[in-house]
């Protein structure tokens, strides 16, 4: 580790390992770390991303007198300790425990409570179950640019009812049955082929990941979301391809076709190529499986039952959405979106489609995601 570059990081913000943390060595980017006492925040990326994707919004949390720590999580970047073999135990990236790898975190920072647990694509849901679980712990949360869906549920008033099979489910036969045959990307992201794809994409990790990263911006003029009226094949195809890839092609193809070109990368002011190079370097180096395997324990179902356990629990603590108004995460499971808003987070404080962003909506617009989480903290204060 001590051979790794240096993180191209704005002074108020420094790069530490903390060890011991759930059986990790759990890097950690930290900003307000300059005092003693302030009250924690604690932000959670997605993927394909790493704590580097919050160097835009954690000075400003820092400058609001927050302590704010953002890891690698499990899977990613320079946190070490989980395996990426695809034949290896799935268990440890259940989301049961990444709420354990959150808790010892900001215990072995010294904090008993957490103000706010801030979650950015699949770090909603892992955001989301901190709240859901350890309420007392994590005293609100912001979810981000993925909506959180309520615990899986158990089959209800069925003693009297004739025993029934598991239901199939019938839309991957039917999504690659289409004239235009698809496949849904996170089943595609459960295949023991996935990360050879991107680790060795044909156009190298960095272009890989500046098409990617462009796709699903706001910068890809296509990007129009709308909800869709069921979990069918007819309205899943209406998702982009990074959603709902053609059957035959790879991620990397996917997103080839639609690569920026020269000028607009030159232009781009919210991932610059040098900032996206750190992106590029950090996943040559681990390859994408650690990432892949939150897919998996989803895709499986091998970890329903467990959640089944918080059947009907809903996350009571002051919440809050933010997501860009040209990102299509927020609608990609239908229904969800509004579940939560109604029944799922019964204290939903507000819900904001930012205007200019795409799916990284704290990197396309930091200062306004900056001040929208400054207002969940006061409003949450205000409602104690």
């Amino acid at each position: 580790m001590t051979t790794l570059p240096d993180i191209p990081l704005p002074s108020t913000i420094h790069s530490r390992f903390v060890e011991n943390i759930n059986g990790l060595r759990m890097h950690v980017l930290e900003a307000g770390f300059e005092t003693r006492g302030r009250p924690c925040l604690l932000l959670l990326h997605g993927f394909p991303e790493l704590a580097y994707s919050w160097r835009k919004v954690m000075p400003q949390l820092a400058g609001a007198g927050y302590h704010v720590i953002a890891p690698d999580q499990r899977g990613y970047g320079r946190t070490t300790g989980w395996d990426a073999n695809y034949d290896g135990d799935l268990a440890p990236f259940r989301l049961t425990n990444l709420v354990r790898d959150a808790l010892g975190l900001v215990a072995a920072f010294g904090h008993a409570t957490v103000d706010a647990v801030i979650g950015h694509d699949f770090g909603s849901p892992a955001a989301g179950w901190c709240a859901l679980l350890r309420p007392d712990v994590f005293r609100s949360v912001a979810l981000m640019s993925a909506p959180f869906a309520a615990p899986p549920s158990l089959p209800f008033n069925t003693a009297d009812a004739p025993p029934r099979p598991q239901p199939e489910e019938p839309v991957h036969r039917e999504l690659a049955s289409l004239p235009r045959p698809r496949k849904h990307y996170q089943w595609y992201y459960s295949t023991r082929e996935a990360n050879d794809d991107m680790h060795r994409a044909p156009q190298g990790v960095h272009n890989f990941l500046r098409a990617y990263y462009h796709h699903k911006s706001a910068d890809w003029k296509d990007n129009k979301p709308y909800p869709l009226q069921s979990w069918s094949a007819g309205e899943l195809a209406k998702l982009p391809t990074y959603y709902v890839m053609d059957l035959a092609k790879t991620m990397p193809e996917t997103v080839a076709a639609e690569m920026p070109d020269a000028a607009a990368i030159a232009a781009n002011k919210w991932l610059p190529d040098s900032e996206l190079a750190f992106y590029s370097a950090e996943y040559a180096r681990t390859g994408f499986q650690g990432g892949l395997q939150w897919y998996r324990c989803g895709t499986s179902g091998a970890f329903n039952a467990e959640l089944q356990i918080w059947s009907g629990k809903t996350i009571e603590v002051p919440s809050c959405f933010i997501s860009g108004k040209q990102d299509w995460g927020t609608h990609q499971h239908p229904g969800v979106y509004e579940a939560m808003q109604k029944s799922t987070c019964t204290r939903m404080l507000s819900v904001h489609l930012v205007d200019d962003a795409g799916h990284w909506v704290q990197q396309e617009q930091p200062e306004l995601v900056s001040r929208l989480l400054l207002e969940l903290l006061q409003k949450s204060r205000a409602s104690r």
